[in-house]
């Protein structure tokens, strides 16, 4: 079933949620609407989709590209938590879809921290995280999601697809297994997501190279994910948290691809 109106009402039902939905046949960025819902106002759950998107982005100013049958949409969260665990938004909702897919295509979909969605070493969908907080309290999270189910994007290096999956399917079951995770205004952001996120990471045990916001470098081994969702790297001057910024598997297939 396509994503419509009535598909992304009936994804908010099997979640007992009732919040305003937009569907856009083409639009700029899911992303940039459903925040600007955010900001005016917009309740928990807003959810945004469009069938394609022609100023897609990922993190750090990536462009994302989509590909005909492509799931694309945003949704607003309002956790009632400090800003410092903003960042187990992304890794709850990375973990929730790494399931869905599981659950409904028998494939194996793994998370490389903290946002791609990897299947057997090509890049089949990212995470996008915007928030605004103030006085230390998060005032909404805007998540964006993309994944490419039919086929992947021409002209994108490591790209993949899931294939047979069902759009409309694959978003109902993503927002409850987020949901589940979520709890009331963002309750159960803590230990519980982090020890699912544990089972799909690909890139604990791995040696990695790390490049933080502040310019860092760091080149080790991923040992663990800590209780915020920062990865623990284990290098040769000591043990360096990475909450930001990117992340290279150094003894990864090929596949991370251009998308963000």
């Amino acid at each position: 079933m396509p994503i419509t109106v009535d598909a992304l009402r009936a994804a908010l039902r099997r979640i007992g949620a009732d919040a305003p939905v937009r569907f856009d046949e083409v639009t700029r960025s899911t992303q940039e609407t459903a925040a600007e819902l955010a900001a005016a106002g917009a309740p928990e759950w807003t959810l945004v989709a469009a069938g394609h998107q022609t100023a897609g982005r990922g993190r750090l100013g990536r462009a994302w590209v989509d590909a005909p049958g492509a799931l694309l949409f945003s949704v607003v969260l309002r956790p009632a938590v400090p800003a410092e665990r903003a960042g187990l938004v992304t890794l709850l909702a990375g973990v929730a879809m790494a399931e869905a897919l599981r659950d409904l295509a028998g494939v194996e979909v793994g998370c490389r921290w903290p946002n791609d969605l990897l299947l057997g070493g090509s890049k089949v969908g990212g995470i996008l995280a915007t928030s605004s907080a103030a006085e230390g309290r998060l005032e909404h999270v805007v998540l964006g999601i993309g994944i490419n189910l039919d086929v992947a994007p021409a002209g994108v290096p490591g790209a993949g697809a899931v294939g047979g999956v069902d759009a409309a399917e694959a978003l109902g079951a993503f927002l409850e297994r987020v949901a589940a995770g979520y709890g009331r205004a963002g309750s159960g952001l803590g230990a519980s997501v982090i020890e699912r996120y544990r089972r799909v990471c690909t890139t604990l045990g791995r040696r990695v190279r790390a490049r933080t916001l502040a310019g860092e470098l760091v080149e080790g081994v991923a040992e663990d994910v800590d209780d915020l969702g920062g990865l623990l790297v284990r290098a040769s001057a000591g043990r360096w948290t990475v909450r930001f910024g990117e992340v290279e598997h150094l003894d990864a297939l090929p596949g991370s691809g251009a998308q963000g």
